[in-house]
């Protein structure tokens, strides 16, 4: 991987999973025994990434407790979103602020990651670079979530994003994004889909195809469907 450090967004209420996640947040939920959250680090391991940046808000002091418990072979710094959440885009700018790369894979650990997807993160990052492109995201086929209910958010032609009236590709909750594209932006309250609509309006927005059956923590029924299917 040229990509060097990875971003985990941990910072999230989680209050679709309510009342679990009034005493753990969401990322410390389990799924085949181990923790949504060292699911992921798991991945970025795998993908031969040595830094990982994670943000925290929502019983930060419990994600603290963990990873310091935990001794993980990587890097891990975490970054607090402060007297207030930032939402995605506020909380990615905020942990970029940190580091001096200017090329970052963020990861949501609401996604049920295997090493499956190394393959597909690897070839993501080819284009990614060989396009010197700002932004790319994985995406699935909505046919392939465990979720039947979620729609899709956009469409797939040669690997580049457009929103129309298919839109059968969900986001995974993957993506590899440059620093770059948040000049205009300061610390505070915002979503990604800024970037992303952005992005998508010059034509810019690219993205690569999962082949992986996509399993998401959209709420508690889904969690628990998700655990007897262990």
């Amino acid at each position: 991987m040229k990509i060097k450090t990875a971003l985990v967004l941990c910072a999230g209420y989680g209050k679709r999973l309510n009342p679990l996640t009034l005493e753990d947040p969401k990322p410390l939920l389990k799924i085949n025994k181990i923790t949504l959250l060292e699911n992921c680090i798991v991945l970025i391991e795998s993908l031969g990434i040595k830094k990982i940046i994670i943000n925290t808000f929502y019983l930060k002091e419990k994600i603290e407790n963990f990873i310091n418990k935990n001794k993980f072979n990587v890097d891990i710094e975490l970054v607090h979103d402060g007297e207030t959440i930032l939402n995605t885009g506020g909380g990615i700018l905020n942990m970029i602020n940190s580091s001096n790369e200017s090329d970052f894979l963020t990861l949501n650990p609401d996604t049920v990651w295997n090493n499956n997807y190394v393959k597909h993160i690897q070839q993501m990052e080819k284009i990614y670079f060989s396009n010197q492109s700002k932004n790319i995201l994985l995406l699935v086929k909505k046919d392939l979530s465990f979720d039947k209910k979620l729609n899709g958010d956009f469409n797939l032609i040669e690997n580049k994003i457009k929103k129309d009236d298919k839109n059968d590709f969900i986001y995974t909750g993957c993506q590899i994004i440059n620093k770059s594209l948040f000049v205009s932006h300061v610390v505070n309250s915002f979503s990604i889909l800024e970037v992303w609509n952005k992005l998508l309006k010059e034509d810019m927005l690219y993205g690569y195809e999962s082949l992986e059956n996509f399993y998401h923590l959209t709420n508690l029924k889904i969690y628990k469907e998700l655990l007897k299917n262990q």
